[in-house]
């Protein structure tokens, strides 16, 4: 980075607020996918105003600019693949603005770490539902900058389902407000929707609205067990197709259930082909055992050989110890993960389980599935034993590249929460026409002319 570029920067924000030593470079190169690359310079925007100047100053002239929340992301969608700068909105833009109990909405910066949000909220008796694995540490505006998710989106939705208006600076500097605090907004094109999962190429979010809803008095967890996978899958769609509305139906494979166990001993049925881990809730206890009761009838049906209901909190504790460390645990299988997100309807799920398998089989990979089954949403991980071995890290891309066209044609999507980011932009064509890339292309040129907001990322080539 040029020294009147730093200077400019200095005298915007302080030196304590702009870096181009090596080891804050370092610290902001990489994200979750351990993918490394270090940015010029590292900016802490104090407010709405410095983060307007600093893109001005950036689009004036064509530098790169890369907003990030914690770096929790999977797929690298704020790495300065291109160098630039990296714009951190977590060390200042982390502040609850407001919680309006009357119209049940609350104002956030985005540097907030979603679980500290949830925590406040329910000091209040509502409750904010969309909850990511990372929700210790992702903030709100990187949850809406990738349309995160989380175990509770069966029943409750995602991210986007809760996002009521947004306050965001575009490219030029210029500020912005779209959406309202009002439950219907039909003015105007929804500017909104188009931010929402827009992984930070179109503007920097600096404040969100989002909607609450009143924390439900009870929850009640269980557990089924399944002879195999199929059977398991057919449990889940017919039981939501039979008007059950868990809060979340969460799954593990066997070579998860297997792995969990091996490193925690927590007493799973290792012979198992898959255990579903369920979770109802409402206002009233008849209610849940009503739930629980048609749960278990389905999953019966469909082959359960077992079903087990939480009797006290230390029993749904361990239920969901097992899905909670699933990811950490596939790591018996190799050094290296090729996480992915991919998501079909759900009575495609046996379909996409049993193509898993086969795909994997063909390459001699293996492949452990746990995930989000209520919403059809399914992580799979192509273990790599030891990724030196080119051979092997490739068989493990192929295995992927086939995954994704099983899942496409399925009717399913890419990402069901993670992103596309660097990782899965050479696969966006499969997913999209060359039409619908053009205009992803146009839409990204209108807001962003110059392209200096999060260049490369999502497979956009902007001309």
């Amino acid at each position: 980075m040029e020294d009147v570029h730093v200077k400019y920067f200095e005298g915007l924000l302080g030196k304590e607020n702009t870096h181009s030593d090596e080891m804050h470079k370092m610290a902001y190169s990489y994200d979750a996918t351990r993918e490394k690359y270090k940015p010029d310079l590292v900016l802490f925007p104090r407010d709405e105003t410095d983060v307007s100047n600093i893109l001005k100053y950036c689009n004036a002239k064509k530098i790169n600019i890369l907003p990030r929340g914690a770096g929790s992301g999977f797929t690298g969608g704020s790495l300065p693949v291109d160098g630039g700068i990296v714009l951190a909105l977590d060390k200042y833009m982390d502040k609850i603005l407001e919680i309006d109990t009357k119209n049940l909405v609350a104002r956030v910066q985005p540097g907030v770490i979603n679980k500290h949000f949830q925590e406040e909220v329910e000091k209040l008796g509502l409750f904010y539902p969309p909850d990511p694995a990372s929700q210790d540490q992702s903030t709100l505006g990187g949850n809406v900058s990738e349309n995160a998710g989380g175990m509770r989106a069966a029943k409750y939705g995602i991210t986007k389902d809760y996002v009521m208006a947004l306050r965001a600076v575009l490219p030029n500097g210029e500020i912005i407000r779209a959406g309202k605090k009002t439950i219907k907004d039909v003015a105007g094109y929804n500017i909104v929707g188009t931010l929402i999962a827009s992984e930070g190429t179109l503007a920097v979010i600096t404040e969100i609205t989002l909607r609450l809803i009143a924390k439900p008095k009870f929850a009640k967890s269980a557990m089924g067990v399944f002879p195999s996978i199929e059977q398991a899958m057919n449990a889940v769609y017919k039981s939501m197709a039979s008007g059950i509305t868990p809060v979340a139906m969460e799954f593990l494979d066997n070579l998860t259930i297997k792995a969990v166990e091996e490193r925690f001993h927590k007493g799973l049925p290792v012979d198992a082909g898959a255990i579903l881990i369920t979770q109802v809730d409402g206002n009233l206890e008849s209610e849940l055992n009503y739930q629980l009761e048609a749960l278990k009838d389905k999953f019966l049906e469909n082959g359960a050989t077992e079903f087990k209901i939480a009797q006290n909190a230390d029993e749904e504790a361990a239920l969901w110890f097992a899905r909670r460390n699933a990811s950490q645990s596939i790591t018996v299988y190799g050094k290296k993960k090729l996480n992915e997100d991919i998501t079909v309807p759900r009575s495609r799920l046996p379909e996409l389980l049993e193509g898993i398998r086969e795909i994997s089989e063909k390459y001699k990979v293996t492949t452990p599935c746990f995930g989000h089954t209520g919403d059809g949403n399914v992580h799979t991980n192509v273990m790599i034993k030891n990724p030196e071995n080119e051979e092997e890290l490739k068989a493990g891309h192929d295995a992927i590249a086939e995954i994704f066209k099983l899942t496409v044609k399925l009717e399913g999507t890419l990402s069901g929460e993670h992103g596309i980011g660097l990782s899965k932009a050479p696969f966006m064509r499969l997913a999209f026409s060359e039409a619908e890339m053009e205009l992803f292309a146009s839409l990204k040129k209108a807001f962003d002319p110059n392209n200096i907001l999060n260049p490369g990322k999502m497979g956009l080539k902007v001309k």
